[in-house]
């Protein structure tokens, strides 16, 4: 079939929060190290086949959308994954839907029968918002670029947010251990992810989260 574009997302099992998935025999799935495993075979398969990686869990053929804005530079990445859009403002439609706005993110009514119930009223059925602040806007401009193109030019992302990357760099716990690990390289507050440990590029974005370890809202 040879399409332009795939994307291969893990399987995420959240029994707790979708019901239909307590059928399922939890010893009978893969753990890390196999899913670990699955995920190289798929990017063996097709790079071989001729795509290219994107970020973490997108593959692309050399003259998709994808793949030139990777090339550029302009690589961007939403809740729903990678994109070459630059627009600043994602209408959210649906159940559970996020969007983006140009001050912060918004959020759906998860539940189905709420989402209809707003929406039959003629109400917005917008359940919950966040909004960014300057450091805020920071850190996810850091997250974007480590996903996006597995590096960071830390120093430069600062300077054009306004912010000192030292403390941010100093305060980053998480960081510290990836470099240890020999996951991760630093040189002058440039990061850069190894090729061969792009899989945890997870942990490597998670260390400028201020907001992992808290509870959400």
């Amino acid at each position: 079939m040879r399409p332009d574009r795939l994307a291969v997302f893990g399987y995420a099992h959240v029994p707790s929060y979708i019901k239909r998935q307590r059928q399922i025999d939890e010893a009978a799935l893969p753990d890390n190290v196999a899913r670990a495993e699955q995920a190289e075979a798929i990017a063996d398969t097709l790079v071989s086949a001729g795509y290219r990686h994107i970020g973490l869990d997108h593959f692309a053929l050399p003259n998709d959308e994808l793949a030139l804005a990777q090339n550029a530079g302009e690589l961007r990445r939403n809740s729903l994954g990678y994109s070459s859009d630059t627009c600043k403002t994602v209408i959210s439609l649906g159940p559970s839907a996020i969007g983006g706005l140009r001050d912060g993110y918004v959020q759906n009514e998860i539940a189905t029968t709420s989402y209809h119930q707003h929406i039959r009223a003629g109400r917005l059925a917008t359940s919950k918002g966040y909004c960014l602040s300057a450091e805020d806007r920071l850190r996810a401009e850091i997250i974007e670029r480590l996903m996006c193109d597995l590096q960071a030019d830390v120093p430069k992302i600062c300077a054009a947010h306004g912010f000192d990357p030292i403390p941010l760099l100093d305060s980053a716990d998480r960081l510290r251990m990836l470099v240890e690990d020999g996951i991760v390289d630093i040189e002058e507050e440039f990061i850069r992810v190894k090729q061969e440990h792009r899989f945890v590029i997870r942990a490597v974005a998670a260390a400028f989260d201020n907001y992992l370890d808290r509870t959400p809202y």
